[in-house]
């Protein structure tokens, strides 16, 4: 039996306007958007009172790697969407470096019945791409699947796509968009051969960097972009982290008419080199968090429409990997809990405003990827909606975490902003520090 919601006196923030009014919930799906105050009674639904708040169109997450199958010492399914409704992202795209890794239709559709019987967000999953299994790539259904994954690079999880006439048919022929990830491996195995000869086995980790330098993502980047404009690819470039890597975007058009867009990651927002000597190991991940000018690019990037979408490349370890040597350290920061509050602290800054936000992390993913009836509060759209009390403040600490690793790299950090509700297809799955763990998402479909 569906619960009926009606939310009102909040603050609506959807499709570039900010708006007194309330949201009235039937069936999974908003049924009805007003503005001003409360518009009428609704004795079949339960009134929620959002004075003070603002009401958001749940953030989707085109990147995160919740680790099931296969490395669930790490984070699960279940584990890591709790975590993500606790921060008001209802929706997530994963990634396919798990084990076995998502490389054949078979092994896709296996992390599609696990999120049926696990996931609290709604759910897509990335089809990988090998230097062995074009055949299954070119079988995947546009209307199913977000995307397919190349790393251009390695990464955890060993998945290198380094075979060119492969990687040039998958840009020719994808039927989806392909989303890569970006660093030129031989520059990269160069630099790590030159600091071992330095350090040996344990360099600091201030050297990651250097290692996985400005030049591996440019040369790795560039060649994508030149990919795609030579085959006409739809290309999402992933986690981008340097200032020179901005220059291959255009913002000069509407998501919806570009064929080349990009990403930036929180913490490559919010951190720099300079972080290192206090977080180490904890904030090591690929491609490296730069220099303080480099993020000055990015978010300058980011204002100018350059680049289109903020995730998070949500990626759990535990400690005691984190804690090994440099090198044997994995790469990969635990991030879905906090990614919304930690733009909304940008806000309170003054560095961006509300309404690009909204655009950046719930709007823009939802146009880019063509998914099906959702990013946006509009009638008829499935009801992902989250209540933010802007002026809550509040400190991350391990006993809130919901993450399965138990750690953050925020451990200690004040957010004056709070995620009080988070609505998944009509169902209240977070309240006031509650998760109701009642309730599924469902798989993400996309018009293509």
């Amino acid at each position: 039996m569906n619960v009926h919601y009606h939310i009102f006196n909040g603050r609506i923030v959807n499709e570039q306007e900010m708006f007194k009014g309330g949201i009235i919930i039937r069936n999974g799906r908003i049924d009805r958007i007003y503005r001003g105050k409360r518009s009428s009674e609704e004795p079949d639904c339960i009134p929620l009172d959002a004075r003070n708040k603002w009401i958001l169109p749940g953030v989707i997450d085109d990147h995160v790697h919740f680790r099931e199958p296969g490395l669930t010492h790490k984070g699960d399914l279940s584990t890591e969407s709790c975590a993500a409704v606790a921060g008001g992202v209802t929706s997530f795209m994963d990634m396919p470096n798990t084990v076995p890794p998502a490389l054949s239709q078979a092994q896709l559709e296996l992390k599609y019945q696990l999120a049926e019987q696990k996931s609290l967000a709604n759910y897509s999953f990335y089809m990988g791409a090998s230097n062995s299994n074009l055949d299954e790539v070119l079988k995947t259904d546009p209307a199913r699947v977000c995307g397919i994954k190349a790393f251009m690079g390695s990464s955890t999880g060993n998945m290198l796509l380094n075979d060119t006439g492969v990687l040039r048919t998958i840009f020719a022929q994808s039927p989806l968009p392909v989303a890569v990830h970006c660093e030129d491996e031989s520059t990269v195995r160069k630099n790590s051969d030159e600091f071992r000869l330095k350090y040996g086995d344990d360099p600091p980790v201030s050297v990651h960097p250097r290692i996985r330098s400005e030049e591996a993502c440019l040369l790795s980047s560039s060649f994508a972009v030149q990919l795609a404009k030579e085959y006409n690819t739809r290309l999402h470039i992933l986690h981008l982290s340097t200032a020179s890597e901005t220059d291959l975007l255009d913002g000069s058009l509407p998501p919806e008419k570009k064929r080349v867009t990009g990403e930036v990651c929180v913490h490559h927002l919010w951190f720099t080199a300079d972080d290192y000597p206090r977080l180490g190991n904890r904030i090591k991940c690929n491609p490296a968090i730069k220099t303080a000018n480099d993020r000055a690019a990015l978010f300058e990037a980011l204002l100018q429409d350059k680049i289109d979408v903020i995730a998070t490349d949500h990626a759990p370890h535990t400690l005691e990997e984190k804690n090994s040597g440099y090198f044997n350290a994995p790469s990969g920061i635990p991030m879905v809990q906090h990614s919304l509050v930690a733009m909304l602290e940008f806000f309170h800054q003054g560095k961006i405003t509300l309404e690009k936000i909204v655009r950046k992390m719930c709007h823009n993913p939802a146009i880019l990827y063509q998914i099906e009836d959702r990013g946006f509060l509009r009638e008829g759209y499935w009801a992902d909606v989250v209540l933010v009390d802007p002026d809550d403040p509040w400190t991350v600490e391990p006993s809130g975490l919901l993450y399965k690793c138990g750690w953050s790299p925020f451990d200690g950090q004040t957010f004056r902003s709070r995620v009080t509700h988070t609505f998944v297809n009509g169902h209240l799955v977070y309240d006031s520090g509650k998760v109701d763990g009642s309730s599924r998402g469902k798989r993400l479909i996309f018009n293509r």
